[in-house]
């Protein structure tokens, strides 16, 4: 099994059930184990004009899939969910993306791994050190490893205000 760490992000079609959705789906992977998640995240989005917050979320699971095994699974699913992959960087219903796939690296014309902004954005870095702060420090490409210093705009959503609107 290889510890892997998926990015999970919605800014369309009810966002809050598209990542529980997607969390569901997650948990069914054939030879994988769903082990930790992250607490959710609202973000401004990153992209071509005016879209809709995001929220966000990192999950780490344990898999016997290969990498691009988990990407063709991850793509199903963004699938399921109805994602169009029209405009880079555009709104969408789903959006799940590798970080990182235990220590590999893996530089195809199908995948980048560690993922190639992993290191850039606190929505990504924020909820991955949720899970684990010193893996969230190595990959950072901040001199000073403060993850706050990041200027994406984000917040914590508040889990009582996630609860009534989880349907």
């Amino acid at each position: 099994m290889i510890r892997s760490y998926i990015a999970l992000g919605s800014n369309q079609g009810s966002p809050l059930a598209q990542i529980y959705g997607a969390l569901n789906a997650l948990k069914r992977l054939p030879g994988s184990r769903l082990v930790g998640q992250s607490r959710l995240y609202g973000t401004r989005a990153v992209g071509p004009g005016q879209q809709e917050d995001y929220i966000n979320a990192v999950v780490a699971i344990d898999t016997a899939l290969s990498a691009d095994e988990l990407l063709t699974a991850l793509q199903r699913i963004e699938s399921h969910h109805g994602r169009q992959r029209d405009i880079r960087w555009g709104p969408r219903t789903l959006d799940l993306d590798i970080l990182l796939y235990g220590d590999h690296r893996i530089d195809s014309p199908r995948l980048s791994i560690p993922h190639p902004r992993l290191g850039e954005r606190r929505f990504v870095l924020q909820p991955l050190a949720d899970l684990d702060a010193e893996l969230a420090r190595q990959h950072s490409k901040l001199d000073s490893a403060d993850i706050d210093a990041l200027d994406d705009d984000i917040w914590l959503l508040d889990p009582d205000q996630l609860a009534s609107h989880a349907e």
